[in-house]
């Protein structure tokens, strides 16, 4: 099978920090992957670059087939196939719930604002959030916040979703809900690349599970394995760590 996300030697530095180190991932078509580390690891630059928010140093990203590295290539159309989903959710507060979603198909796709709405309404309605079309962010928990920023990265059909520690910025209470709606997509064959610190979710929801430190995979492998029966003191002292401090 051709993986759908490819990395080959990536490397990103900022200055004299590097930090990723010539990274090799690839990504296959439906596959969940968790990537697990502490902070400073890489981990955020790394999803980064996958879309070329941040610009690598050095090797190649490889999304469904083209190079998005090389001169020339259209990064907002090579943007389109990959959704995704940050830590805040940067919804425009002015915008109701559904014209957050609809912004990009009518802006960037030139739908129609009735085909607009339609899709808009369907991808809110695949988050659970139909209801809530007509509300402005502020009238939305934090949950639905970032459910209604997963509908705006799905609604545009994305190959692929990157999502940077989604739920970081929520209360535990609405951490589920996001989760929940993950799965889902998961589940009807969404490839998914997440940097995450739930560990609960990394071990039930993901195909693999890679954890970073200092600019490098140190291991991946299924679940079981990673939380398990870990190969490497690093991986050891981190998840022994993070058991400890949960």
């Amino acid at each position: 099978m051709t993986p759908l996300l490819e990395l080959a030697g990536l490397r990103k530095s900022y200055g004299a920090l590097e930090v990723l180190r010539g990274v090799d991932l690839r990504v296959f078509p439906g596959e969940l992957v968790c990537i697990v580390g502490p902070s400073g690891s890489g981990k955020s630059s790394l999803l980064r670059c996958c879309n070329r928010l941040e610009e690598s140093t050095g090797g190649h990203i490889i999304v469904d087939g083209e190079d998005i590295t090389r001169a020339g290539v259209n990064i907002n159309q090579v943007r389109t196939r990959i959704g995704m989903v940050f830590q805040q959710f940067n919804l425009y507060p002015h915008l109701t719930a559904l014209d957050n979603v609809t912004l990009a198909l009518r802006k960037v796709q030139g739908k129609s604002p009735a085909e607009a709405d339609a899709l808009g309404l369907a991808a809110l309605e695949r988050v659970g959030l139909a209801d809530k079309a007509n509300n402005h962010p502020a009238q939305l928990s934090g949950g639905q916040q970032q459910r209604v920023a997963i509908a705006r990265a799905i609604v545009l059909q994305p190959k692929l979703m990157l999502f940077d520690e989604p739920t970081s910025a929520l209360d535990p209470e609405t951490v589920g809900e996001v989760l929940k709606v993950m799965r889902e997509l998961r589940e009807a064959g969404m490839t998914m690349l997440v940097v995450t610190h739930e560990m609960g979710f990394a071990r039930a929801a993901a195909d693999r599970v890679i954890f970073m430190d200092a600019g490098a995979i140190v291991e991946q492998g299924p679940p079981a394995e990673v939380f398990g029966a870990p190969k490497h003191d690093r991986t050891r002292a981190f998840l022994a760590r993070y058991t400890a401090g949960h």
